[in-house]
C-alpha cells in the first residue's frame, strides 16, 4: 500500500501514513507540530481552504502560543488565490504554510510549486490539502517541492481510508502521540492501533485504477464536460455562478435566484441529481462570500460522467430558474 501510495503521490513510501480521515491525520499532524511552536510563531491559512486544513492549526496555535495568519483574500470575482497572497504574510516567523491543491467548494487550484518555493524562501514548511485535488490530477509532493500531503482514497474511487505523505526526516523529527510498546519506527509511530488491512488493499486497487486510467485522459474528459456545465449554468437566467479561476477543478458552485441552497439540491435529488449544498466545511470561502448560513449548491463531476449527466443538470436548475 505505501508503494502504491508514494507511487501515485511521486514520494517516498516511508513517507506514507494511513488513517480513517484526512481531518485525524491532520489533527495529529498539527498537534506534533504545535508541540515546537512557541509564542510568536505564525502559521499561515487560506481563506479557500476546508476547515480541516485550517482548523487543526488553529488549535495547534492556540496550544503553542503561536498565531494564524491568512493570506490575502481571493479575487472576489474570480476566486484565484495566486502566490502574492502569500507574500505579504509570510515572515521569518513562518513556521507552516497550510494551503489546499484545489479547492472542494469552487475547485481554485492555486500554484503550489511557486507558494512551496516562497515558503521555504521564507524558512517555513508546506502542508497541502489534496483530498478534492487528487481524482482530477496529479499529485507529484517531488515536482511540487512540499514537505506533507494530504488525500483521502474514498475520493479517488477507493475505501474511506485517508493518506497523510510527509518527508520521511520530517515524520522522524517530530513527535505523534502514540502507546508506549508500539512501534517507534517511521512511519510506524504515526499510525495508531491496528491497521484497516481490507481498507488497504483497497487502497492499492483505487490507486492503480487512477494511474492506469491516466490523469492527461482523465482531465481532457472533465474539462470539456465543466465546459459545457459552467457555459449552461451561466446562460441561465437567475443563476449565480461563485468563481471563474482559470486552473480549476470539474466543480461549480451556485445558487438560484428565490430558491435556498437546500431546496435546489432536494429538488435535483428528486430527478437524480446527485449535488450537495451548504459550505461543504469550506466555512471561510462560505465566510468571505457572505453566503452563511445557508451556503450554495455545489456540482462536481468526475471522469466517468459524460454530457447527459450534465444536460439532465442544466434541464433541472432551468426548470428551477423559470
Amino acid at each position: 500500500a505505501r508503494a502504491a501510495v508514494g507511487e501515485l503521490l511521486g514520494g517516498d513510501p516511508r513517507g506514507a501514513v494511513f488513517g480513517p480521515s484526512m481531518t485525524t491525520l491532520t489533527l495529529s499532524f498539527a498537534a506534533a507540530v504545535g508541540r515546537e511552536l512557541s509564542e510568536g510563531d505564525e502559521i499561515v491559512c487560506t481563506r479557500i481552504d476546508h476547515d480541516a486544513n485550517v482548523a487543526p492549526w488553529l488549535i495547534a496555535a492556540e496550544r503553542g502560543g503561536a498565531v494564524v495568519r491568512f493570506a490575502e483574500p481571493p479575487d472576489r470575482q474570480t476566486l484565484e488565490l495566486p502566490p502574492s497572497a502569500f507574500e505579504a504574510v509570510l515572515s521569518d516567523r513562518t513556521h507552516w504554510v497550510a494551503v489546499t491543491a484545489a479547492s472542494n467548494a469552487v475547485g481554485t487550484a492555486p500554484d503550489i510549486g511557486a507558494i512551496a518555493s516562497l515558503a521555504h524562501d521564507a524558512g517555513a514548511r508546506v502542508y497541502v490539502d489534496a483530498v478534492h485535488a487528487t481524482p482530477h490530477r496529479r499529485m507529484d509532493v517531488a515536482a511540487l517541492g512540499v514537505d506533507a500531503l494530504s488525500c483521502s482514497a474514498y475520493k479517488w474511487f477507493g475505501p474511506h481510508g485517508s493518506i497523510l505523505w510527509a518527508r520521511p526526516e520530517l515524520l522522524e523529527e517530530l513527535k505523534p502521540d502514540k502507546l508506549r510498546p508500539s512501534s517507534d519506527e517511521v512511519p510506524w509511530r504515526w499510525e495508531t492501533g491496528t491497521p484497516a488491512f481490507e481498507s488497504l488493499a483497497g487502497i492499492v486497487a483505487a490507486a492503480r485504477y487512477l494511474m492506469e486510467t491516466g490523469f492527461e485522459a482523465i482531465r481532457a474528459h472533465e474539462d470539456a464536460l465543466m465546459a459545457r456545465m459552467l457555459g449552461g449554468l451561466g446562460g441561465i437566467a437567475g443563476v449565480t455562478l461563485y468563481g471563474a479561476a482559470a486552473d480549476r477543478t470539474p466543480t461549480a458552485m451556485f445558487n438560484v435566484a428565490g430558491r435556498s441552497a437546500r431546496d435546489v439540491a432536494r429538488a435535483l435529488a428528486d430527478e437524480k441529481v446527485a449535488v450537495w449544498h451548504g459550505n461543504y466545511y469550506a466555512l471561510e470561502l462560505s465566510r468571505f462570500l457572505d453566503l452563511e448560513p445557508d451556503g450554495a449548491v455545489r456540482a462536481g463531476l468526475v471522469h466517468y460522467n459524460d454530457e447527459s449527466d450534465v444536460d439532465r443538470l442544466l434541464d433541472v436548475v432551468s426548470r428551477l430558474a423559470a
